[in-house]
């Protein structure tokens, strides 16, 4: 049953969720639909730059592998401080605003990457501008999620969080997944054709334009459609008000928490393609013998994977978890999902590093060490969206409304990160000893789970 609200411009008057009275279920249910539809655009153009940037060479960039990482790397640095920003807005601005002109910004790094793609002579600063703005897209999330939160009633959150990030989470995938087809006709042909040149094969012309500019016409419908729609919450809070989460102990340990799940999931969603490309891309071809670490020369009868056909599916996986668990969350509580999920995570982490160490010895090694580090990404992207839904249950649980808005927007901001931290760390180390600073990073996260929330006779149950 909806009820009619009176409202003062864009806000509610009067709005408590636990009251049948002062809640109108259709209001809130819309507001999930056009923040999820804005959300999904948000990732889209924050993990543009992982669906290109693998490719910029074959385009005819000239850019070493460690600029590659850097460059991979630069939207979650953005997205983690821009995060910071994002989760004070929704009690300062209110939901409709924020959305609105949220939306918009995501002009600026989607069309700056539609033309910079077609000009190999571009300076790398530009183009670590460009990854730069699209973090503008994951800082939208610390603003969204807290204020879906404050239009429904405890017992739905579980469902409608992991609804909203799931499907959200989904626009990873869908960037990742359109361009290998989006960039195969001249859709937009008036910025030229480029052509792509990748080892063993003849070049072939593309349009990488496309992969960015056929999003601009949806974000200007969601932007409009948001203006129209939305309302906010009357929730007022200082900023000096929102930050009295950091004196609950639970901020912390929850913030770890979801640094394992979502950090886990965007850090491997903006490397995943790299990260494949270097162990077993064609890049590894035709290195002259004594050059060093790296050189492999790789085994005739390989099947070279070509990361454009592999990247879409960890976060697809990863999102997809996301929204399939989250009732269960509501129906057995979120910590113990989240126990699974750390132990799922180490698990699948020490199943994948043999395969960070590809055996060169032939064909069938080669093989059977991608297979092996496929699934096993797989495996830790699964485990890390079950992870995404079950903390986002429980932090409206453990902490009083107000608080659970900020503290959501807070552990967020921190876990966005997550793609600057795996770039630095696989710039920085062999992929094997980052993998294992994972592992030991997981059993922590299960001990605090344990301990704090999942145990019989937990101190916060939830």
């Amino acid at each position: 049953m909806s009820t009619k609200l009176e409202t003062q411009g864009d806000w509610l008057v009067a709005w408590d969720p636990e009251d049948e009275s002062k809640w109108d279920k259709k209001l809130a249910w819309n507001t999930l639909a056009v923040t999820t539809f804005s959300l999904t655009l948000c990732f889209v153009a924050w993990f543009l730059p992982s669906a290109i940037i693998p490719k910029l060479n074959a385009l005819g960039f000239t850019f070493t592998k460690s600029q590659l990482y850097w460059m991979a790397s630069m939207p979650g640095l953005s997205a983690g401080f821009l995060r910071l920003v994002w989760m004070v807005l929704p009690p300062k601005i209110g939901t409709r605003k924020m959305v609105t002109l949220t939306t918009l910004l995501l002009i600026l790094p989607v069309l700056g990457w539609g033309f910079e793609v077609t000009n190999p002579d571009v300076p790398y600063w530009r183009l670590m501008g460009l990854a730069f703005l699209a973090g503008i897209g994951g800082g939208a999330f610390s603003g969204f999620m807290p204020s879906t939160s404050f239009f429904f009633p405890k017992r739905m959150q579980g469902t409608a969080l992991g609804l909203q990030a799931g499907i959200g989470n989904f626009g990873v995938s869908l960037v990742q997944l359109l361009t290998p087809w989006l960039i195969g006709f001249g859709m937009f042909g008036f910025l030229g054709s480029q052509q792509m040149a990748t080892a063993g094969q003849n070049p072939v012309t593309v349009w990488y334009q496309n992969s960015a500019l056929v999003y601009i016409p949806f974000i200007i419908a969601g932007a409009i459609w948001a203006y129209i729609i939305l309302k906010s919450v009357p929730i007022k809070a200082t900023i000096r008000q929102q930050f009295d989460i950091f004196g609950n102990q639970d901020t912390w340990w929850m913030t770890l928490l979801y640094i394992m799940t979502f950090g886990t999931f965007s850090g491997l969603s903006a490397q995943f393609g790299l990260l494949m490309a270097n162990l077993y891309g064609s890049g590894n071809a035709q290195i002259v013998e004594g050059v060093g670490e790296s050189a492999r020369v790789l085994v005739e009868g390989y099947n070279v994977p070509d990361p454009v056909k592999f990247v879409f599916l960890g976060p697809l996986v990863g999102a997809g978890a996301r929204v399939l668990f989250s009732p269960l969350t509501d129906r057995m509580g979120g910590a113990i999902w989240t126990l699974i999920s750390g132990i799922g995570i180490l698990a699948s982490i020490i199943v994948t590093i043999p395969s960070l160490t590809p055996d060169y010895s032939s064909a069938e090694s080669l093989q059977g060490g991608f297979n092996l580090f496929l699934w096993g990404m797989l495996a830790i992207f699964l485990f890390s969206g079950i992870g995404n839904a079950s903390t986002f249950k429980q932090m409206p649980m453990i902490f009083e409304k107000r608080q659970a808005g900020g503290v959501i927007g807070w552990t967020a901001a921190i876990a966005a990160f997550g793609p600057f931290l795996f770039g630095v760390g696989l710039t920085l180390m062999p992929s094997t000893v980052f993998y294992i600073i994972g592992a030991v990073f997981a059993v922590m996260c299960i001990a605090i789970t344990w301990w704090r929330y999942a145990r019989p006779g937990a101190p916060k149950p939830s």
